[in-house]
């Protein structure tokens, strides 16, 4: 029986680059078992050392999880699809909206007439609406690529009052995406370029800045001040730090995230009937699985239409009306230009927002995402041996026999490499290991170094016996502190 399964970009390196792939078996198991046993590499990141589906792995046959049918023995008809949806970065019709309060709200002045007259004049908004709006409280977590078109358009729709966090700096490489920053702000903080660009389109709101890092230790005190909060966030630790709180407090959550030319979107409201991130992502992907933008990169463009639809459930939340994104997952591929949408189901049994919920209060999430040890662990990790691009340096001019593989891709190899090194990408670094000459010193690099501590990591397990070192801060370091002339992206 002729199976499609779909690979998600995040897992293609791993499946020889395919997007789709065709395979054989009458159940949603099966399919999948196929699929590893003829990319092996691709096994370890859908199954677990007991054969179970990871948790951070979600399987659809149609638009339904398999989780809401028969699990792994979810039967398959011939030609059916098989989608992988891995963590990354219905609704109805609402009742009264969180920033809803009928009779304190705002008054519009002269002014704000002319300005919101488009809205004003849809039934859907009208006057009450838009003073809902101006009445309105959202929390932006971050200021970067999705951040910047989703802050941009609550501004402009008018939204009272805009909370935003963000402790990072304007970068040139920053500027392909994040459209709410400048060339003559490179250098600045994101949270003040931010600021002043929402305040030139509407300089009738009101921002509240917190240039600081969202914590376990001030995430309650600033989420409980907003109506809304919209997860603007490129990295695990800060996402479910961001669902959870949001839960707690009772507090919808719009989340989005982006990868190369993918993206998700959906409202997560445990309070309005839906899930929460938890219900669809239990755990995270070990620490590296899942590259960053700045590793893997992402279409300019992709945020700017995931931003845009965040902001659109913003406001339909304010408004109080039409259908939300609440147990629906959208799914959007920039390059195929196709959009898709999945049911997502609460989970009785999850933790935080289920029948019988354990999680009443905020934990360690940097612990919880495996970034760093447990408290109090004695696990002792193998450490991986590290050399700094100016010691890489010294040692090639004294004449040291070392041997530098590159496991970046070939379009990034073309960019710029390091003199004499040899390129086996990341996803071929094991099968290729023989390629290596175990009797010589061997320094890994990457762009940043995180993609070359794991193929250090991959290789020990895989047997290779030399001695293995990771570049610290990749072919970047070796540009900023070696060889300027080697372009940095």
């Amino acid at each position: 029986m002729a199976i499609t399964v779909l690979i998600p970009t995040a897992l293609r390196q791993f499946s020889g680059g395919n997007a789709e792939i065709e395979v054989t078996g009458i159940t949603a198991g099966e399919a999948l078992k196929s699929l590893a046993a003829q990319h092996g590499e691709l096994k370890k990141h859908l199954f677990n050392e007991q054969n179970q589906l990871r948790s951070f792995i979600n399987v659809y046959v149609g638009d339904e999880d398999i989780r809401a049918q028969e699990g792994l023995d979810t039967p398959l008809k011939d030609g059916e699809t098989v989608m992988i949806v891995p963590s990354i970065a219905g609704g109805s019709a609402v009742g009264e909206s969180p920033a809803q309060k009928k009779n304190d709200l705002p008054e519009l002045t002269t002014d704000e007439y002319a300005r919101y007259s488009r809205h004003l004049i849809l039934p859907e908004v009208g006057l009450e609406g838009q003073r809902k709006l101006k009445n309105a409280r959202v929390l932006m977590i971050g200021t970067g690529g999705l951040g910047a078109p989703l802050g941009m358009y609550l501004a402009a729709a008018g939204v009272g009052t805009i909370g935003i966090v963000d402790f990072d700096t304007v970068d040139a490489s920053n500027l392909q995406r994040q459209i709410i920053h400048g060339t003559k702000d490179i250098g600045r903080p994101k949270i003040a370029s931010a600021k002043d660009r929402l305040l030139d389109i509407n300089p009738k709101i009101t921002i509240d800045s917190y240039e600081t890092q969202l914590t376990s230790r001030n995430a309650l005190e600033l989420v409980k001040e907003y109506d809304v909060v919209v997860d603007g966030t490129d990295n695990f630790p800060t996402r479910y730090l961001v669902n959870d709180a949001a839960v707690l407090l009772k507090k919808p959550n719009v989340y989005g995230s982006i990868f190369r030319f993918e993206g998700q979107a959906s409202v997560f409201w445990p309070d309005h009937g839906g899930p929460c991130y938890r219900c669809l992502y239990p755990e995270p992907p070990p620490p590296g699985l899942v590259p960053s933008c700045a590793e893997g990169g992402v279409l300019g463009v992709l945020p700017g239409i995931v931003g845009a639809i965040q902001a659109n459930e913003t406001i339909k939340i304010i408004l109080g009306g039409g259908d939300l994104l609440v147990g629906r997952l959208l799914l959007f591929d920039a390059w195929k230009m196709k959009f898709r949408e999945l049911k997502l189901r609460k989970n009785p049994a999850c933790p935080l927002c289920g029948e019988h919920a354990t999680i009443k209060e905020l934990v360690d999430y940097e612990e919880f995402c495996g970034l760093k040890p447990p408290a109090g662990s004695t696990t002792t990790v193998d450490e991986i041996t590290e050399i700094t691009a100016t010691e890489l340096k010294s040692r090639i001019d004294a004449g040291e026999y070392l041997q530098i593989i590159d496991v970046r891709e070939p379009h990034e190899f073309e960019i710029g490499r390091i003199p004499g090194t040899k390129l086996i990408p990341l996803g071929q670094v094991v099968a290729r290991k023989d390629e290596i000459d175990p009797t010589r010193t061997t320094v890994v690099h990457c762009k940043l170094g995180g993609r070359s501590a794991k193929a250090i990591a991959q290789l020990k397990e895989a047997g290779f016996a030399g001695t293995l070192i990771n570049l610290t801060g990749g072919i970047t370091a070796w540009s900023n502190d070696v060889d300027p002339s080697v372009p940095k992206y």
